[in-house]
């Protein structure tokens, strides 16, 4: 080799590893699939982010492609599709609907998702602890925590004759919320009236006749069509002077009274760093256990508990995780 081209040679030999650095800092593009209005939860795409990025520097920078079906059920197929088209290295689902609309549009994409349903029965996954395709996640039952939140219903309003329901019927797994409410409530002597709300319309037409029957209180029902209607649900209660129960701590820091459920940003940030990140690295979601949330929050208004003349019991501000003051 003469010795010009020994030094070229060479010159571009101390490149490489730069050239390597480079190509290894490209973000890699992450699919993010939800059925909620994106004003209500767009944070949680932050959220996603902290958890693939700060969960280990090996993990390259991401770029994350989202599609909201803004409380449409009927957009997700396609949204899923569409996301599908851009070859991303992994879907993230949020919600029961947006999980099946995204392992319906693929077989090879790996998906993590958040899902509400029971991922065996709804066929995500073919068990828990193995689930053996190209999806798995983060599941929590929420049937379960549908008696939970009225037996702190119960504690905070001993008295409560009637405590309304509200519910968005086009919900496909709000059947099993619903059975597992009026089981608790059947055995704790409440009655309930479960309203439909699924559009502002209905939410008003719900309150109307929540007000007509004297309800003592209402909860909803988890659904994500509630989160971008948040501030009419608490601008209703606050004029109606209804107790209310939600299921996530952002409609008690916009000024609902008590919430029980997941910390949501934590359940992304837990999708983050458990699936997608390992994902990036080289495993395979067949190979990732679904597991549950790690947190849940018990979270309390008090200024709103002041305006409304309720006396919230010591015992349960004491198991509170946050109280506002």
């Amino acid at each position: 080799m003469k010795r010009r081209q020994f030094i070229a040679f060479l010159g571009g030999a101390a490149a490489w590893p730069l050239a390597a650095q480079a190509q290894q800092k490209r973000p890699v593009l992450v699919g993010f699939l939800n059925y909620a209005p994106s004003k209500a939860l767009g944070h949680m795409v932050d959220a996603l982010r902290q958890g693939i990025e700060g969960s280990n520097p090996k993990v390259p920078p991401v770029t994350i492609e989202a599609r909201w079906a803004e409380g449409q059920y009927d957009r997700l197929p396609a949204l899923a599709q569409e996301l599908v088209q851009l070859k991303p290295a992994v879907i993230v689902a949020g919600g029961h609907i947006a999980a099946l609309a995204a392992k319906a549009a693929t077989k090879t994409i790996p998906i993590a998702f958040f899902t509400g349903g029971d991922p065996v029965r709804d066929g995500l996954v073919q068990s828990v602890s193995r689930p053996g395709g190209n999806a798995t996640g983060v599941s929590v039952v929420v049937g379960a925590l549908g008696p939970k939140r009225l037996a702190m219903m119960r504690e905070l309003l001993p008295n409560a004759e009637l405590i309304a329901v509200f519910k968005n019927p086009g919900n496909p797994i709000i059947e099993a919320e619903l059975r597992e409410l009026e089981t608790a409530a059947q055995a704790m002597r409440q009655k309930l009236l479960v309203l439909d709300a699924p559009t502002p319309e209905a939410i008003d037409a719900a309150f109307a006749t929540l007000v007509q029957q004297r309800a003592d209180a209402f909860l909803i029902t988890i659904d994500a069509s509630f989160n971008g209607r948040r501030n009419q649900l608490i601008e209703l209660a606050a004029r109606h002077k209804v107790p209310a129960m939600y299921y996530t701590r952002e409609f008690v820091s916009s000024g609902g009274l008590i919430s029980y459920g997941p910390d949501y940003a934590d359940v992304y940030r837990q999708v983050g760093s458990g699936y997608v990140a390992r994902i990036l690295q080289g495993a395979k979601p067949a190979d990732l256990p679904v597991q549950h949330p790690i947190k849940f929050r018990l979270a309390i208004n008090l200024a709103t508990a002041k305006a409304l003349g309720v006396t919230i019991p010591r015992v349960m501000l004491a198991r509170a995780d946050e109280v506002i003051e």
